[in-house]
């Protein structure tokens, strides 16, 4: 039992650490200054958690009873999914709400929620090839391994939310003046774009995902 509740522990803790690793609080970031709440934008981050969360279990739930692996080269377009998503959302940053969002703010944080779930996702899916294997190092059942991510999603959970609110504060004090307001969320956008072109840069070029697929279309 104690060694179970170790696990889970440096689970949690682990979980905390991941979500404030650099692609991830950068995406955040686009969506999270756009709201004048503290708790609203808490919230971003909560639904990007749950996003990341299910995404992991599912996969290690799919490749645990089919017994199959992630190839590597699927695995590192999962990755490049990321870059792209953090191009896309550096531009979209830019896009001023719809007159319709605008006049229905129930209708604007469901959008908002939203995207912060379908950006955990995409996270999550990235990283769920790495989760699945350090989870099988570690526990020995399917349902310790369950535990174990789902603990880890707690920790994610509780880290972005405190990033979230957190990153949140220069924006509401910003709200007051327009053109400081609008800095803050162009310099989010730049950074976005930038990483996000950094990232694939990794993906495609240092790490091989465009030699893996020359190398395949040779052989077929």
């Amino acid at each position: 039992m104690g060694n179970i509740l170790g696990i889970l522990g440096l689970g949690f803790v682990l979980g905390i650490k991941h979500a404030l690793e650099p692609d991830h609080v950068i995406a955040v970031s686009t969506i999270a200054g756009r709201h004048k709440s503290f708790w609203r934008s808490g919230f971003l981050g909560v639904f990007w958690g749950i996003g990341h969360t299910a995404t992991l279990l599912a996969v290690f739930a799919i490749l645990s009873l089919t017994k199959l692996t992630i190839p590597v080269r699927w695995e590192m377009s999962f990755e490049l999914a990321v870059g792209i998503m953090l191009i896309y959302l550096g531009f979209s940053a830019f896009k001023k709400p719809t007159k319709k969002a605008k006049s229905n703010k129930k209708l604007e944080n469901k959008q908002f929620f939203m995207k912060s779930l379908f950006i955990g996702q995409i996270h999550g899916l990235a990283g769920s090839a790495a989760m699945t294997l350090l989870t099988l190092s570690m526990v020995d059942s399917f349902l310790e391994a369950c535990l174990y991510i789902g603990t880890f999603g707690v920790g994610t959970i509780l880290g972005m939310f405190l990033f979230t609110i957190v990153v949140s504060v220069p924006f509401f004090f910003s709200g007051k003046i327009n053109r400081a307001e609008r800095i803050l969320t162009g310099a989010a956008s730049v950074i976005s774009i930038c990483y996000g072109i950094y990232y694939i840069y990794l993906i495609t070029i240092k790490d091989g995902l465009f030699v893996s697929l020359s190398v395949i279309a040779k052989l077929g």
